[in-house]
């Protein structure tokens, strides 16, 4: 892991909730999650960003720098190394000795196909990066979540994870999956310091989004950054909501 830590646009007041914790945020380099990054380091949070590119990663931390951020800990990490979840979370345990919020956010769409013409092996990808990998991190970071005074999970879900719509069979199937496994989760924690939930951004200005929907008007649709003052009550130690799927209001 290496030392390095993100501006909010300028509607976004700071209100430094997230001081001195501890945040693990996913596909930290860009979209939802670049913007998570920026708004948890303009709160006060120390920032360990995961992404596969070194360079995304990088430039995510100089905006968080320039906006007067902490430098944040960048990893990067294509999340189907399993193993090396394993080692980042006796990593993390050995320098912090705790986790206060875990950001799930990286996913793949996959591809929009019918069910008999998918690739067995972009099958296998996109369950490994939108389920996988998400079990692998609370198996991982169950430990480091529990030894913070107030343990915050929160995965990015979609609308998707609810719906049966032609050729969305990978993506959908991932993300309802992804959603029984944090409520599962949530369930066992009821009587313990962590609470886990699912955002459910809705339409969002992001590259996974321009993919799926190629003819829509970029314009139209909100920016990453418009999303993040959910995040932010989510992960804050004063936040009791647990085993939810919290949508972002249209």
């Amino acid at each position: 892991m290496n030392d390095n830590t993100t501006q909010t646009g300028p509607e976004t007041k700071s209100s430094g909730r997230l001081a001195g914790r501890i945040a693990v945020i996913t596909g930290a380099s860009r979209g939802i999650g670049a913007a998570v990054a920026k708004r948890f380091g303009a709160e006060g949070a120390h920032l360990i960003l995961v992404a596969k590119t070194v360079g995304g990663l990088e430039e995510i931390d100089d905006e968080i720098r320039a906006a007067g951020g902490a430098p944040s800990t960048l990893v990067p990490l294509d999340l189907r190394n399993f193993d090396a979840i394993d080692h980042m979370g006796a990593s993390l345990y050995e320098r912090f000795g705790r986790l206060d919020i875990l950001v799930g956010n990286a996913g793949l769409l996959g591809t929009l196909s019918p069910v008999g013409h998918i690739d067995p092996k972009v099958w296998s990808e996109t369950l490994d990066i939108n389920l996988t990998a998400n079990y692998r991190l609370l198996r991982s970071f169950d430990p480091l979540l529990k030894l913070s005074d107030a343990g915050r999970a929160i995965f990015v879900t979609s609308g998707a994870a609810t719906k049966a719509s032609a050729y969305w069979a990978i993506y959908s199937a991932s993300k309802a999956a992804l959603d029984v496994l944090v409520k599962t989760y949530a369930a066992e924690n009821q009587k313990t310091n962590i609470c886990a939930n699912l955002l459910s951004p809705g339409p969002i200005r992001t590259t996974m989004r321009a993919k799926a929907f190629p003819g829509e008007d970029p314009n139209t649709l909100r920016a990453p950054e418009e999303i993040t003052d959910l995040f932010v009550e989510l992960a804050s130690a004063d936040c009791q909501r647990n085993g939810e799927i919290v949508r972002v209001p249209q």
